[in-house]
């Protein structure tokens, strides 16, 4: 991390004695996408290793980005992000709702029982949406992941919203009444 940010490729921030790294910019995002696109390509293991990992564990299709967009407004499915709450405050999916991994089981009843719900996390290879899926179709519920995460969506331009922006579209509406 300390040659990342040497080469001004992530930026930091510290509160107390943690040191919080994010990428400094959509551009270094999209080095790390071609980077990892080329690995894909040239390592056969990493896609073998990849597939043998979800595939085994993921029984139904995961969604993609158009896919999940379309049924999104439509209404026909519940977006979840479940990645750690400040990371859902600094950008989301446009609609999803923050439920932690690790929470999900403790909130279940928070969740519509009759609708889909689609889990995401990090990106093609975060397990936290597996696990999510996992979770929630142990306890009856349909689910699926999205096949890429927060930082493809991002990327490819698809509606996102951070706290303080929902927060504000909240405001204004108060406003209005």
């Amino acid at each position: 991390l300390q040659a990342l940010r040497a080469a001004r490729l992530v930026e930091t921030r510290k509160e107390g004695t943690f040191v919080y790294y994010r990428l400094a910019g959509p551009d270094v995002f999209e080095l790390t996408r071609i980077i990892h696109t080329l690995a894909e390509r040239h390592l056969a293991e990493v896609d073998r290793i990849a597939q043998t990992y979800f595939n085994a564990r993921d029984a139904f299709e995961p969604v993609g980005r158009d896919e999940l967009l379309k049924r999104a407004r439509r209404g026909e499915v519940i977006v979840l992000d479940v990645r750690p709450p400040e990371e859902y405050r600094a950008g989301h999916i446009k609609g999803a709702i923050s439920l932690p991994v690790e929470q999900i089981e403790k909130r279940l009843s928070e969740l519509p029982t009759k609708k889909e719900i689609v889990a995401y996390c990090r990106g093609p290879y975060c397990v936290m949406a597996l696990r999510a899926v996992q979770t929630l179709r142990a306890h009856r519920r349909a689910a699926r992941r999205l096949v890429d995460g927060f930082p493809e969506w991002r990327a490819a331009g698809l509606p996102i919203e951070t706290t303080q922006s929902r927060m504000q579209a909240n405001l204004k509406r108060e406003k209005r009444k």
